[in-house]
Parts: structure tokens; sequence; C-alpha cells
């Protein structure tokens, strides 16, 4: 059977984007198919997209997206937790060997996802996973206890606003960095306990004053890069760093000398090696919870797209200019 689909048939700009027509996913054991309703944008979808991370790309024409919302309309054999009709949600495509997001229907392995929140839509559903997954993975690995000073480089990003509010839960004092006012508030509005504009004053200036120079227990580095070297200089002796891009060469002298920690997370890492899938399922389940009971909030961007409009919404969000995490929305449904 044929469906519709915005595809990639090379790596390229934004532009590259198009609506075709391919076949429909076949269903199999362990997986279920699904009437997708939304997705939403991360930036490992724009890495994918410019050719930065070719070894986990699906083949061309490629379905991006991993992020979706939707309704089960089969299930494969060996399932247990979804029947037809089902509104599920879950971060479980768009690379290599997965069916994407980006169409009618995908394939979704059913230990990677979970029932949706009842008390929000499809397309703010689809806004979760991918952030949610990250964020209670760094806060796990971190192993954050009550009354920890967090510093969140990127507190107002997707996965920064996050853990910020699971850091909380767990009785952290969280501490951010910011490039702008409107991200500073946005941080506060959920609970931070203070904010940094990282453009307006150094590192050693703004640990000194939060933590009297003796640096952060836990610094959460959702930024990465040339980044980590801030987050050496944040952190305590015998401290942890715990984060989502160590794509980057460093001097690892100071890391030394301070006896720091380094953990790092990668949550695409059962959707490309098939280990330990059944984690995101647990996860998404307790996330739901959180979402159903008020506690666990979403930062939406003010624009949001249609699934033709891929390229509009990549250019969108590489543009730094989205505060929040930006919807895909089906025209199929």
């Amino acid at each position: 059977m044929i469906m519709k689909a915005v595809v990639i048939d090379h790596f390229g700009p934004p532009e590259v984007f198009h609506e075709a027509e391919i076949s429909r996913p076949r269903l199999k054991d362990g997986y279920v198919l699904v009437k997708v309703h939304a997705s939403s944008v991360n930036p490992i979808e724009t890495k994918i997209r410019s050719g930065l991370v070719p070894a986990i790309t699906p083949p061309f024409p490629a379905v991006l997206n991993g992020d979706f919302s939707g309704v089960v309309t089969e299930v494969g054999g060996e399932v247990a937790d979804f029947k037809a009709g089902d509104e599920v949600f879950g971060c479980a495509g768009g690379v290599a060997g997965e069916s994407g997001v980006l169409a009618e229907y995908m394939l979704a392995d059913a230990r990677l996802i979970w029932h949706k929140p009842g008390n929000i839509d499809h397309k703010t559903a689809a806004l979760y996973p991918l952030v949610s997954i990250t964020a209670y993975e760094l806060l796990e690995k971190a192993q954050i206890k009550e009354g920890d000073k967090v510093l969140i480089h990127g507190i107002a990003g997707g996965v920064g606003h996050i853990v910020l509010q699971l850091a909380k839960m767990a009785g952290a004092k969280v501490y951010g960095t910011v490039s702008g006012d409107s991200k500073g508030r946005n941080a506060l509005v959920l609970g931070a306990d203070a904010v940094i504009n990282y453009r307006e004053g150094s590192v050693e200036e703004y640990v000194m004053q939060h933590t009297g120079g003796r640096g952060f227990d836990v610094v959460i580095d959702t930024v990465g890069g040339e980044n980590l070297l801030n987050s050496f200089k944040a952190v305590k002796l015998n401290g942890t760093i715990c984060t989502t891009n160590s794509r980057v060469s460093l001097d690892l002298g100071m890391m030394h000398r301070k006896a720091i920690s380094l953990k790092c997370v990668f949550i695409l890492i059962p959707l490309v090696d098939g280990v330990e899938r059944q984690r995101h399922g647990v996860i998404l389940k307790g996330i739901k919870e959180l979402i159903e009971d008020g506690s666990l909030k979403i930062l939406k961007a003010e624009k949001e797209f249609r699934f033709t409009e891929a390229g509009e919404a990549h250019s969108y969000l590489e543009s730094g200019k989205a505060e929040g995490k930006i919807a895909l929305i089906s025209p199929y449904v």
C-alpha cells in the first residue's frame, strides 16, 4: 500500500524536504502501526538532514523525525500493552532501521512508546518524548539529591527546561545559563532559583556569586562542545558533569585536577543499537503521570508548522529565534 510522506532524497539545507508517495510500513511482531497526528523538531533532525551524522541516517528517500503522537491502527504479534484505537506517544523512529514520523503512518516498536497523557492534545504530546527521556536520563546519571546546587547550561532550551523541573522535584537548588532576558524569565517561571546571562560575566564570577567559589555539585550541560570547558570550571572538586554533547576535542587536564566525573547521554542508542528499548516505555509512563498531575510543563514555540512545511520549521529552529519546542502537525489526518 502507498502513503504520503515528507522525505529527503539527499543531504542539504532545509529546502531538501519534499512530499512524496512511498510504501506504507508493513506490520511485524513487537510493533504497532500508528496513524500519526503530530511530531516536533529536535536538533538531531537538523544534523541528520544536513549530513552531520550519516551513520544513523535512514536510507533515501528518508523519512525523518522520532517524536510523535498518534493513534494505533494495527497491532503486531507479541504486543500486550496496546490495542487498535489507543492514543500513544513516543520517540520511536527517524533513524537507520526504524520508520520515520513525517508520514501518514509509522511503524513503532511497542517498547519505545506509551499511552498519550489524557489531558493534552496530540500536538502538545508530541513535544515531550525526546527531551523528557533525555532529561530523565541526565538526572538519573547525575544522581541529584536534595539540597544539591545544580547548574544547567541552556536551562531554557528543550532539554534544559525539563531537567530544571525534574531537578526541582528532586529537591535541588537549580541555577541556569541563558542568552537573554526572555529565556531567563521562562526559566524563573518554571522554578529556577536563579538565572545567569552568560554574556554578562565570567564563569568564575557566577561560581563565586552562587557557590562562594566552591563550585556547583552537579553541572548539566545541554550545550556541550567547547562549553564543556565552562562546565569544568563551574563544577566543584569531585563533582559531576552530565552532557548531551561531548563531540569535541579538549584538554582534560582540568577534569583530572578536579577529579570530575563526566557522564554522557545519547537517547538514540536504543533506536540505533536496539538495546534496552523497554526503558523508553517505562520512562514515558512516568512522564505521562507527571504531565497528567500538572507537575511537568513544556515550553511551546510561537510558531507551528505542518509536515509539508518541515523545511521552514528547520529554518526556524536553526535561526535561534524559537523559544520552546516547535510543533509539526500532520496534514494527513
